[in-house]
């Protein structure tokens, strides 16, 4: 079987993508980046009154059409608190930000253009336009008004606008179920207190989760399965009842001897779509689908299932949640060459600098082994070499992956 493009894998993987239907009201402290699966309209008026949007005076245009001319103060509006008479000719109101203004009245002159006088009378400094500092009722949104739509993700903005509109919950998309199923006889949970001398810690598991986990995902951590089609099937059947929508598998997903994954799971009834694509790290990657669970199958070494669970995991849960994907390339220089490339596509760690112009320079690390999660945790972006892209010098243009 030949190795299939990266952005063919990709495309192939979104396009079986099938988007959670099913949706669950939360309240709005719990709805932070979740998205909405309804329109929401306005089940009030903001402003509910023509407001003052400064601290001042709310008076009547006419009685001050040139500066120096002088009203009497008659009362005071506050927030919370308004005055309930009318404002008539020659008067004014004390009003502070966000009170509402009194009948009569139809300019706000603000407080440091006003000079007081004796007798609770003002003189003006300066010839406000008629409506000048007032927020008229309805100006934000009034009741009926959609404002927020379905599809559109949770944020500091769209929150406030909801408890704005006296929202104290909303209807949303459920989460992505990821479930995440570490395999080999190999492998033991992270602080264990006795590690035998052929065995290594799942430290895989900790990372995927944390990149379904930022795009939004519920994770279901099925733990480590032995090398036993027994044990890769009873995590298999405990995914399936928890309604994963995603199956992702750490290792094992090749078609060595020891390698059960694949076998087990298209003995369960799995489409295999493709496996083995064009990149390093990351070549065993493993794509299908079990009824309505997708599966990916990601590398065993963990830098090679670090860099699949963002060039494929992320867009995936994405596209499963109801949300655009992420643009995490951006141009930069290589900051020292860089050899031709073979037939596959490398993902190489590097550091960044910015430089004086602005631009980014990448530092590629001189070990690129794909065991070596130190290096991935110190890099702030890969370098993407495409298929036989020739040799860089140093201070050449290369595209690169954000992580950070």
């Amino acid at each position: 079987m030949s190795l299939l493009p990266v952005e063919t894998a990709l495309e192939r993987l979104l396009s079986a993508a099938r988007p959670v239907t099913e949706t669950e009201t939360v309240a709005m402290g719990d709805a932070q980046g979740r998205v909405l699966a309804r329109d929401v309209a306005a089940r009030i008026t903001h402003p509910p009154f023509d407001s003052s949007a400064m601290d001042g005076y709310a008076l009547r245009s006419d009685d001050i059409s040139k500066v120096g001319s002088i009203v009497t103060v008659i009362g005071e509006s506050a927030a919370g608190n308004r005055f309930t008479g009318t404002v008539l000719s020659g008067q004014a109101v004390r009003i502070f930000t966000g009170a509402p203004v009194p009948d009569g009245a139809d300019t706000v002159l603000i407080q440091e253009d006003a000079e007081r006088l004796d007798g609770n009378r003002i003189r003006t400094g300066f010839v406000p336009a008629k409506g000048r500092h007032i927020r008229p009722k309805g100006q934000d949104f009034r009741q009926g008004d959609v404002v927020l739509h379905a599809g559109e993700r949770l944020d500091a903005g769209r929150l406030t606008v909801a408890a704005g509109m006296n929202y104290d919950s909303l209807e949303v998309y459920r989460r992505v179920r990821v479930a995440i199923l570490a395999t080999g006889d190999e492998l033991l949970p992270p602080g264990s207190s006795t590690i035998g001398p052929d065995q290594i810690i799942a430290s895989n598991t900790l990372g995927i989760a944390a990149i379904a986990r930022e795009n939004g995902a519920e994770i279901i951590d099925l733990g480590i399965a032995p090398d036993r089609r027994s044990s890769i099937e009873e995590r298999l059947t405990a995914a399936q009842t928890a309604g994963a929508n995603i199956l992702v598998t750490l290792g094992g997903a090749s078609v060595g001897d020891h390698d059960l994954v694949q076998s087990t799971l298209v003995g369960a009834g799995m489409e295999l779509d493709f496996w083995r694509i064009a990149m390093r790290p990351g070549k065993p990657l493993m794509v299908g689908r079990l009824g309505d669970m997708q599966v990916l199958g990601l590398p065993g070494n963990p830098v090679s299932s670090l860099v699949c669970g963002l060039l494929f995991l992320e867009p995936l849960v994405l596209a499963l949640g109801h949300l655009q994907r992420r643009d995490r390339l951006a141009s930069a220089i290589t900051a020292g060459a860089l050899p031709a490339n073979d037939k596959r596509q490398d993902y190489i760690r590097a550091k960044l600098d910015r430089l004086p112009d602005g631009r980014l320079s990448a530092t590629a690390f001189e070990r690129q082994d794909s065991s070596m999660m130190q290096t991935f945790a110190q890099s702030d972006a890969l370098i993407v070499r495409a298929p036989a892209a020739p040799e860089a010098e140093a201070g050449s243009p290369c595209t690169i992956l954000l992580l950070r």
